[in-house]
């Protein structure tokens, strides 16, 4: 499954520091152009998960949010509904009850190897797909469900171009739980569920040995669909993070460590021996997240969505939860997460 490889020539991934640039020119250009509640919340959600963003962003963020709570108190008071998708204004009204000035930005800390962050704007994150308990392991794509395909997520893209000779869309997550945090969109127009194939596996293994190439820390992850996919449609999710992950410290046994892993995590070293892994798991029906870095693979086998006691810390584990990571959404929560809790919470996804 190995072929060459040409490398990535656009000017944003030449470099973390073009990306980094990029990433927060985007944001801005965002805001400046449009003036609906998706957008404000999205470059809100971005900036108060990374320090330098909101130092940069702050003013205008302050702004244009005193300029949409007045527009949404004047159409509430007028009898009229505010003009915004329910889930935006969902999430706006909540913003609206904290008041800008109390918005909490990220924080993180370890807890034993595992991390946890204080996450609280994206507690507010409408769950989609991931909320809800499903069956299978694939479902047929929705024209009419959420999707990549809304005319109105277009202005959310960061980056397009053609990689590895297919066409790309690299949107923003609205709401990031990791370092310059985008979902990768291959081939969107082609409405692909988000169910991998040999094909996809083999993309995405290339793709993040060649970008890795330009971007040190670089990696991919995938949530397959029963395993809190937000959205059916063929999507991964691309940061950057130097320092590993938890799953990927060297203590752990699939690293070489003594210390087992709570959770049923295995790794590849070969495109090949990874899909087979994957294969496996479709032979069973059994969910999974992914984490690809550049000549290797994660794979976590999982119970699916719903069918596991979910802790009450958590709004769901997908990949960064399984991989070791808590987002948590109190600072209560944040205070008292001990590496038992993320322990007992990923012990308790193992298939049966």
């Amino acid at each position: 499954m190995h072929a060459p490889v040409p490398q990535a020539t656009a000017a944003e991934l030449a470099s973390p520091e073009a990306f980094r640039e990029a990433f927060g020119l985007g944001l801005s250009r965002m805001l400046r152009e449009h003036e609906d509640l998706g957008v404000h919340i999205l470059v809100l959600a971005n900036a108060a998960y990374e320090a330098g963003l909101w130092e940069r962003l702050r003013g205008e963020l302050e702004a244009r949010h005193r300029l949409l709570d007045e527009r949404v108190r004047l159409a509430l008071r007028g009898g009229r509904r505010p003009r915004a998708p329910d889930d935006d204004l969902l999430v706006f009204l909540q913003l609206m009850a904290m008041g800008f000035e109390h918005v909490a930005r990220r924080e993180t800390r370890a807890a034993d190897v595992w991390e946890v962050q204080f996450n609280p704007v994206r507690a507010l994150r409408p769950p989609r797909a991931s909320g809800q308990s499903v069956r299978g392991i694939s479902a047929p794509y929705d024209v009419a469900a959420f999707n990549f395909n809304k005319p109105f997520l277009m202005r959310e893209i960061l980056w397009s171009g053609t990689l590895l000779g297919r066409a790309v869309d690299l949107f923003y997550n609205k709401f990031p739980f990791a370092d310059l945090h985008g979902l990768l969109v291959p081939e969107r127009e082609r409405e692909l569920p988000q169910f991998l194939t040999p094909e996809m596996h083999d993309f995405a293994w290339r793709l993040v040995q060649d970008l890795g190439a330009t971007l040190p820390g670089v990696a991919l992850a995938y949530n397959s669909y029963g395993a809190h996919a937000s959205v059916n449609h063929l999507h991964f999710q691309l940061f950057l993070r130097e320092a590993p992950l938890p799953v990927e410290s060297a203590v752990f046994a699939h690293n070489g460590g003594d210390r087992p892993y709570p959770a049923d995590c295995r790794a590849a070293d070969d495109s090949l021996e990874a899909w087979l892994g994957i294969d496996e798991l479709y032979a069973r029906s059994c969910p999974y997240n992914l984490i690809y870095r550049p000549g290797r693979m994660l794979l976590l086998a999982r119970r699916a969505q719903g069918g596991y006691p979910q802790p009450a810390w958590s709004g769901g584990l997908a990949w960064y939860e399984m991989a070791g990571g808590a987002s948590v959404f109190s600072r209560d929560d944040y205070d008292a997460f001990s590496g038992r809790d993320m322990a007992a919470a990923l012990h308790a996804t193992r298939p049966a």
